[in-house]
């Protein structure tokens, strides 16, 4: 009988947001606009640091990296969202919600990397600006673009080694618009205090050793700034990293919220409405507030354009 029960459940439904369909046509409208817009202002940025020589620096170069991922973030979530959205049907394999699952977390593992590395890489060119070039060099950039996108494959595999020896045999409604460690937890039918406990442990010891280290990274960087005597010196630098550090609160604030807490496996009705926020919202805005607004990179699409235009 206990056989029998363990593959009882071949697949989940993701209830998404609501069941009025006018409702869930303006969210579908409201995500594809959104990830429209995030998909193609990543690729005007990784276009743009790669056909401008002025931007071939590494704060571009980590940049680059930072729209990459964030296409593959939405390209995780949003795409499989729209589908259901669009969809009286809205099943999921256990198999391919394992695979979201594992994927989710690999790009928000990788985006922890990149943020402290991001915040690094400021901290160095504001407070030790003689060294920089010299520390920074081609060859350490890349080394920890590398690391930063290994350390998201690796970290996500054991939470999702727990999920896939969880035994579901009923009910298989996530109350959810993705596969979240929570939703899941709370569908199984077997004992997962050790798997919630060892995740949070983790998710405690990846978000907050990344939080310390850039909180760490941006006070030197504030002293270092206001010691400065003048204050267009003062303004100028706060404007290199204050995009940063505006992204960087927004996406800690909202992950800390849904992962470094105790009893992950209750759903609050707040958490899919911050889900949207980090995973929707936030990936839209990053573009905007990080890189469209940045003056090198203005001039830059600028330039392209007339260039495209002459052509």
């Amino acid at each position: 009988m206990e056989e029998v029960n363990q593959t009882l459940v071949t697949e989940f439904i993701l209830l998404g947001f609501s069941q009025s369909a006018t409702l869930n046509w303006f969210i579908l409208t409201a995500f594809l606009a959104a990830y429209l817009f995030t998909i193609a202002a990543n690729i005007v940025i990784v276009v743009l640091v790669k056909e401008n020589r002025s931007l071939h620096t590494p704060m571009y170069f980590f940049l680059c990296n930072f729209s990459l991922l964030e296409i593959g973030y939405t390209s995780v979530i949003i795409p499989r969202a729209l589908a259901d959205l669009s969809s009286r049907t809205r099943n999921i394999s256990v198999v391919g919600c394992l695979t979201q699952f594992y994927f989710i977390f690999f790009c928000g593992s990788v985006e922890y990397a990149l943020l402290t590395v991001m915040a690094w890489d400021r901290y160095l060119a504001i407070c030790s600006p003689l060294r920089y070039s010299a520390v920074m060099s081609p060859k350490l950039c890349i080394v920890l673009a590398a690391m930063s996108w290994l350390s998201g494959c690796l970290i996500p595999m054991m939470p999702a080694v727990w999920v896939s020896d969880l035994i579901f045999c009923g009910p298989n409604q996530i109350d959810h618009f993705f596969c979240d460690f929570a939703p899941l937890l709370k569908l199984s039918c077997t004992e997962t205090s050790k798997a919630e406990k060892t995740f949070l442990g983790q998710a405690c010891v990846l978000i907050l050793t990344c939080f310390l280290l850039t909180m760490v990274s941006y006070t030197y960087i504030i002293s270092t700034v206001l010691r400065i005597p003048s204050a267009t010196g003062r303004q100028k630098a706060f404007s290199t990293c204050a995009a940063h550090l505006t992204v960087v609160s927004v996406f800690y604030g909202t992950t800390i919220f849904m992962y470094v807490r105790p009893s992950a496996g209750d759903a609050f009705p707040l958490d899919k409405a911050v889900s949207v926020f980090y995973s929707v919202i936030t990936p839209m805005a990053n573009p905007l507030i990080y890189s469209l607004r940045n003056e090198s990179i203005k001039r830059a699409l600028l330039t392209l354009i007339k260039r495209r235009m002459k052509f």
